[in-house]
């Protein structure tokens, strides 16, 4: 099986999971429930249960130990985009090519969906296939890069920081937080699964912090260089809601190489993980040359 191969046969097992766990959309309230499957199964790029099963399988871990929490990462995921496209929040129209949840809903059941759909991401690492023990350190990852050490403190800080200036270091913290918090557990939840050593847990730790700040550089280029079609979603809010990017810091040439330094320490990362994980690196390279 070609890698290419593999991360399509990984995202149509989540797709399968998201869609087992989640509510059927016929049964009552069908209105939530509908909301909830369209956020969740609208395709997108699946980055984060790709990196659980990625990091699971690399260090030994069957894809039914990793499944329940390769759902919950995403179904948080989906939960925090329908919660920022609001217009409380971002006020985006345009989310992986359709209309944004409250757009397609309204604003309250959008807002409903994402709490709920937070809610079925812990009930699935609660029954996960893992000791107990195993399931509260999943958990306890989960909601830590979820809450205000995490995504919602970091899109706090984002919003906070509109129209204003912004040094490179806050800058850097705030999307530790909002974008790397998430990907950071993803690939910690994958090794729990797995059992993984201390060493282990070291190395995938300076990967994935490296592969969140390389993903959110490589998102504010597209914000500049894409377009809806290519995107999915309105290019250019960045610019237009005067938030603190990385290009406005430090130029186009300046953002692009600070991306090729965190690819730098991706690959020093794994260089350090035994055994090697192929898919891990396929993933790094895959998040930072995507067009979407």
């Amino acid at each position: 099986m070609s890698p290419d191969a593999g991360l399509r046969a990984w995202v149509d097992r989540s797709e399968h999971i998201l869609s087992t766990l989640l509510p059927p959309a016929l049964s009552e309230p069908c209105r939530l429930h509908e909301a909830m499957r369209y956020a969740c199964l609208g395709g997108g790029k699946r980055l984060r249960p790709l990196l659980v099963y990625a990091t699971g399988q690399a260090l030994g871990a069957e894809l039914e130990q990793l499944d329940h929490a390769a759902a919950a990462v995403e179904l948080i995921h989906a939960y925090s985009l329908i919660h920022d496209d609001l217009p409380a929040m971002d006020d985006d129209a345009l989310r992986r090519g359709r209309p944004t949840v409250h757009i397609a809903f309204d604003e309250a059941t959008a807002i409903l969906a994402g709490d709920a759909l937070q809610a079925v991401a812990f009930e699935a690492l609660a029954s996960a296939p893992a000791t107990a023990e195993t399931r509260i350190q999943l958990v306890a990852t989960l909601a830590r890069a979820s809450g205000p050490a995490g995504m919602a403190g970091g899109q706090a800080l984002d919003l906070a920081a509109t129209g204003s200036s912004q040094t490179l270091a806050a800058l850097e913290h705030m999307h530790r937080m909002k974008t790397g918090a998430l990907i950071a557990a993803a690939v910690r939840c994958g090794a729990l699964c797995a059992g993984a050593t201390p060493a282990q847990m070291q190395a995938l730790a300076r990967y994935s912090a490296a592969l969140g700040l390389a993903f959110q550089i490589r998102d504010d280029l597209l914000d500049i260089e894409g377009s809806a079609a290519e995107l999915g979603k309105t290019p250019g809010k960045d610019a237009a809601q005067g938030k603190p990017t990385y290009p406005v810091l430090l130029g186009i040439d300046g953002a692009q190489r600070a991306l090729q330094t965190q690819v730098q320490a991706m690959h020093e990362a794994l260089a350090g993980l035994h055994p090697p994980a192929p898919a891990l690196a396929g993933l790094a390279k895959l998040a930072v040359e995507r067009q979407r």
